[in-house]
């Protein structure tokens, strides 16, 4: 049974973990490792972390980076860490940030947390189970969280 690392923070707003898990246990037979960390520039230890010592096959990175240029700045840092994280031990981490400024009001962010984190744990189960299904997804303009981008013809 496939190995799935969830490696979130208590800075998020929501708890996008939960969120994950129980997409992930709708959609497929996994067994889930969870990673709790304080912030998103902990994010890409709690992933490695993740892959090397609990040997994940796979890793959602969930975060929500504030609102203010610093946040910006953090976020940047964790995602080149999560990407070099990715390198060091060739496995996939799925970045799931939602920026606070992403929506217009609580209401709106609280529904696109759990939207692109619904939609980011389907992609890790077409990852592990159902490549073809992303190979027919691909230039299709498609976005977790917001409408589709839709395909240029």
């Amino acid at each position: 049974m496939p190995r799935v690392g969830i490696a979130d923070t208590t800075f998020s707003r929501i708890n996008m973990g939960k969120i994950a898990i129980d997409e992930l246990k709708k959609g497929a037979s996994v067994q889930i490792e969870r990673y709790t960390v304080p912030g998103v520039k902990d994010l890409p230890v709690a992933c490695k972390k993740l892959i090397e010592e609990k040997k994940c096959d796979i890793v959602m990175a969930l975060g929500m980076p504030g609102s203010q240029s610093i946040d910006k700045i953090c976020a940047h840092e964790a995602s080149q860490g999560i990407i070099h994280a990715q390198l060091m031990t060739n496995t996939h981490i799925i970045e799931v940030f939602v920026h606070e400024d992403e929506a217009k009001d609580e209401k709106e962010l609280a529904w696109l947390m759990e939207r692109r984190t619904r939609e980011h744990a389907r992609n890790v189960i077409k990852l592990l189970f159902h490549q073809e299904k992303l190979q027919r997804e691909a230039g299709t303009g498609q976005r977790q969280g917001f409408s589709d981008a839709g395909a240029i013809n």
